[in-house]
């Protein structure tokens, strides 16, 4: 079978797609025929080496966080789900494996795999796993977001972004998205209420909000000040500097700056399905690419300036 995987640690020009045996899975693991992929910011910091201290020097390493696709057959101990199912999940991240998502197999624990939502093809159900799992957990859990608050979501236009903003807005939340210009009319057919541009608007410019979600890392104290008394904060985006803003904004108390990590469960994929077939929901793709031309896939995440995923096809039948 074909599989995406890193050789070395660098560019996007360093995927390879390899061929590797077919994996098997365990007791209590499912094997899953891919449909589709979708790319995030983890797969693009494994890649170029970011978390080598975790991912360690032993390659190659798989690629791909997120997946779409059907059962293929299922390990000992499974009786939740049936070879032809229907279903969405992620590889446990940082942990080191050789295949991971971007690939024609991928065998997982069945407690990280949940059923797709009916009536959207796997490209379109791929670009919904990690962003909407974390857009989920932001809202919902981290900042606990109720209906009538005033939500920033900065980095409207990305993955987490357009997720958040939909998510927000069927919550009854008032939504201001902050992003680039050109993107406000596809960010208010989202739900958005308002649309600045992050070019020409200053955080002093926005507010006062009960919420700000940031996955973007800069000017994180700029904009926490922007909360109301009882406003909350959390950012998705972890860097050296991001990290130091964290760790200073602890003296805020409530109004501190949160972190969160998305490590989907059935639960939550559960969850998330409902929020799809609701209509509360909907994919973004804003390209797809085969799975011989990854690199172009991680290329296009790297530039930005795009609005929703841009998804692997795994499979020919993955549209």
């Amino acid at each position: 079978m074909k599989a995406a995987q890193i050789t070395r640690y660098g560019a996007p020009t360093t995927l390879q797609i390899n061929d590797v045996d077919r994996p098997d899975p365990g007791t209590g693991d499912v094997l899953v025929s891919v449909g589709a992929s979708s790319v995030n910011g983890l797969d693009t910091i494994v890649r170029s080496g970011g978390v080598r201290v975790v991912t360690g020097f032993r390659f190659p390493i798989g690629v791909g966080l997120d997946f779409a696709g059907v059962v293929a057959a299922t390990g000992a101990d499974v009786s939740t789900y049936q070879v032809g199912d229907r279903v969405w999940g992620t590889v446990q991240p940082l942990k080191r494996c050789t295949v991971a998502g971007a690939a024609e197999y991928v065998v997982v624990p069945a407690d990280r795999i949940g059923p797709a939502p009916a009536g959207f093809a796997p490209v379109e159900s791929a670009s919904l796993v990690v962003a909407g799992t974390t857009a989920l957990i932001a809202l919902r859990d981290t900042l606990q977001l109720t209906g009538g608050e005033r939500v920033l979501v900065r980095g409207a236009a990305g993955g987490v972004g357009t997720a958040a903003v939909q998510l927000a807005h069927a919550m009854g939340a008032h939504v201001t998205a902050l992003s680039r210009e050109r993107h406000a009319g596809a960010l208010r057919e989202l739900g958005a209420d308002e649309v600045f541009d992050y070019g020409s608007t200053a955080p002093e410019e926005t507010g006062p909000f009960d919420a700000i979600l940031d996955t973007v890392g800069s000017e994180l104290n700029s904009f926490r000040r922007r909360l109301t008394r009882q406003g909350r904060m959390a950012t998705i985006a972890l860097s050296a500097s991001s990290m130091a803003a964290i760790a200073a904004s602890s003296v805020h108390g409530a109004r501190r700056i949160r972190t969160l990590s998305a490590n989907p469960d059935t639960a939550l994929l559960r969850d998330l399905a409902d929020h799809v077939t609701s209509g509360g929901l909907r994919p973004v793709v804003d390209s797809v690419y085969p799975l011989t031309d990854i690199a172009s896939a991680h290329q296009a995440f790297e530039r930005g300036g795009v609005v929703g995923k841009q998804v692997v096809a795994v499979a020919a039948t993955a549209k």
